[in-house]
Formats: structure tokens, sequence, C-alpha cells
């Protein structure tokens, strides 16, 4: 039996390095041909027509959409990087705008500080921030960060934002607690500044609702009280400096007594947003016995 073909048990099989010699055999026939052929007169060239080149076509085609989806992914890759920064970036601009915001607060809240300072400059002043409040909408009842250590004393005068805030009513070494007139146990003696006309300005946290806080006792007998009018603390008044602006009278009506009339007066104070004050370091008693 030949060597090369081997029949076993029914199938026919050649040896793997007679197959290789054999396919060896053709490719140098086939490159023999198209050397010294015309190749392209060839009836081959139409078989290479209708499957080599629809073939490469295919290849090809395939080959640019991997580049370009290749291209794309390297583009991305750049856009999500700079999409990454570009989120850093705004992060930092929104911490640095917040502390902008905050110092533009801030300085705001100085500058009133400051005009207010120059307004009462016939009283010395040290300024402090508050630290805590009592619960509520209102800062009716409140803490600030200064005390007996900074030469305060009960019953000095607090003012902010262009008018009288309140009193201290209670003090420790660095600290101490300061009752608004918008209080509900708060009375001050007020005067209508254009007539000095007397009356009693008293704390409600109802009507601070409203945004007001009520008065009562005016005697206005030439009725020269009008709406709008100033209302500033009184001479006479036993805890409180002369001439601090407490608000303005919001609404005025007559009692039914026909001799006395209140109302209502708006604060100068923004009783909802405090954060600094300026305390007068001289009690009107300090002053007077002086």
């Amino acid at each position: 039996m030949s060597p090369v073909a081997k029949r076993k048990k029914g199938k026919f099989s050649i040896p793997g390095k007679y197959l290789l010699l054999i396919l060896t055999c053709v490719c140098v026939v086939l490159m023999a041909v198209t050397f010294f052929t015309d190749y392209s007169a060839s009836p081959l060239n139409k078989l290479v027509g209708y499957v080599v080149v629809p073939f490469q076509d295919g290849v090809s085609r395939i080959g640019t959409w991997l580049s370009v989806r290749v291209d794309e992914l390297g583009e991305l890759r750049i856009v999500l990087q700079e999409n990454q920064e570009l989120k850093q970036q705004i992060d930092e601009l929104t911490v640095q705008n917040t502390q902008l915001q905050q110092d533009k607060y801030e300085l705001n809240n100085l500058r009133e500080l400051y005009k207010l300072d120059e307004q009462y400059s016939g009283y010395e002043k040290v300024g402090a921030r508050i630290i805590a409040r009592d619960s509520g909408n209102w800062f009716h009842a409140f803490i600030i960060n200064k005390g007996s250590e900074d030469g305060l004393s009960i019953d000095m005068n607090v003012i902010a934002g262009g008018g009288l805030v309140g009193r201290i009513i209670d003090i420790g070494p660095n600290w101490a607690k300061v009752n608004a007139i918008i209080n509900d146990d708060s009375n001050v003696s007020g005067m209508v500044l254009a007539s000095s006309d007397i009356l009693m300005v008293s704390g409600s946290l109802q009507l601070m609702g409203e945004g007001v806080i009520g008065f009562g006792q005016l005697i206005d007998s030439q009725n020269t009280v009008k709406v709008g009018d100033k209302v500033v603390t009184s001479n006479i008044s036993d805890k409180y400096l002369p001439s601090i602006l407490i608000g303005y009278i919001s609404e005025l009506n007559q009692d039914s007594n026909n001799i006395t009339k209140s109302g209502k007066i708006t604060p100068a104070v923004d009783f909802e947003h405090l954060e600094e004050v300026l305390v007068i370091i001289k009690t009107k008693q300090q002053i007077e016995d002086k």
C-alpha cells in the first residue's frame, strides 16, 4: 500500500507533511502563472473581481469603521477628562462665590454698624456677635459673645441696624443675654420725634408676625402725630438712653376714652436677621450719676 494515502477502517487520510507539500506546490504554480502570464487579461481576473475585490472592500469598510470608533473613543476620553476638570473648577468657583457672598454680607453688616457708630457717636460702644438665641422666628432674646470682662454690665443698651435692639438683662465673664424690645415682657418709654409727645412701646411677638410692635398711652391733643413719624427713646425712660431710634408709626388709632391714642410701630431693626450688634458701654444710670 502507498505510504502517501492510507485507508484505515474505511477512511481515507493524507499525512500532514504530504498535505503541506501539495499546498506548497500549488502556491508555487499559481505564482509562476501570475508572473509569466497577463493576469489582468486572464479568466482568473473575473474570479478575483467577484470574490477577492468584494472581500477587500468589506475589510476596508470594517477597518475604516474601527478607525473611526477608535478616534471617537480617544476623543471621548479627552472630553471626559475635560468634563472632570470643569467639574472641579465649578466646585472651586462655587466655594469661592459662597465665600465672596459671605464676605459681602459681613462687609455690609460692618458698614451698617459703622454708620450706626457714627450716628450715635456721642456714646462709647463695643461690637459683639450673637452666638445663641431663644427659640422662635425672632431675635427676641439672645446671647452675645462679650461680657463683664469686656466692660459690659446689666441694663446697657444694645443697638443695630439703625435703631434700638434692647438691653442686657443677664451677664457672665464672656457672655451677656439681651432682651429685645419686641419681647412680650418689654416696655419702653418712647417719644414721637416730630411733636415730642410721649408714648409707651410694648413688645409683642404676636404682632411681630405682621412685622410691627404696639404702642399706647399717646396723648396727641393737637393731632400732630401722623403715620410715618419717627419714634425714639424718651428722656424719662429709666433703662434706655434718650433719642435712640425705635421705629416708625405705621398705624394710629383713637382710644375709646377719646383722650389717648394707640397703634403700631414698624421697628427700625430687622429682628429676623441679626448677627452683630453694638453695645453702649454706659448705662443710663451711670451717665446720670456722672
